[in-house]
């Protein structure tokens, strides 16, 4: 069997980057999210968010696909708030996510910067945010 250490940070915004995930909410979906994926040998390291957006790091399996794993996450999550009525209108992710891998010797920092997502957009946008991810992976140039 292969060993394999590959750690990917994702994000993906709410349907028009709408500001939906109040923080009861956030944390129910969170919770959701964590177990329904721990039941599909999905393993998140960390998850976080803010209003429009959400942040997991995930360890990726070596049978795993960084979209398949997306598909599984982001569909069914939405399908869940739908069922349970959490929001007054229908919820949808925007299609799109942001990828990035992290290396180990980094990882608890990237752990820390998710799970502390409230903080640190009361110092910068969601939009000043993934233009940082953008820049830093040279997508920019």
């Amino acid at each position: 069997m292969p060993y394999t250490t590959l750690y990917v940070h994702v994000v993906w915004t709410t349907k028009d980057k709408q500001p939906l995930l109040a923080k009861t909410i956030r944390q129910q979906l969170f919770a959701h999210i964590r177990e329904n994926a721990a039941s599909k040998n999905i393993v998140i390291a960390a998850i976080g968010g803010h209003l429009d957006h959400a942040h997991c790091l995930i360890s990726l399996e070596p049978t795993q696909t960084l979209a398949n794993v997306m598909n599984l996450i982001k569909g069914e999550s939405s399908f869940w708030i739908n069922k349970n009525h959490l929001l007054p209108q229908k919820f949808e992710w925007q299609d799109d996510y942001f990828g990035i891998t992290v290396s180990p010797s980094v990882f608890e920092n990237v752990r820390n910067y998710i799970l502390n997502q409230e903080r640190h957009h009361q110092k910068k946008t969601f939009s000043q945010e993934y233009d940082e991810f953008i820049d830093a992976c040279g997508k920019n140039n």
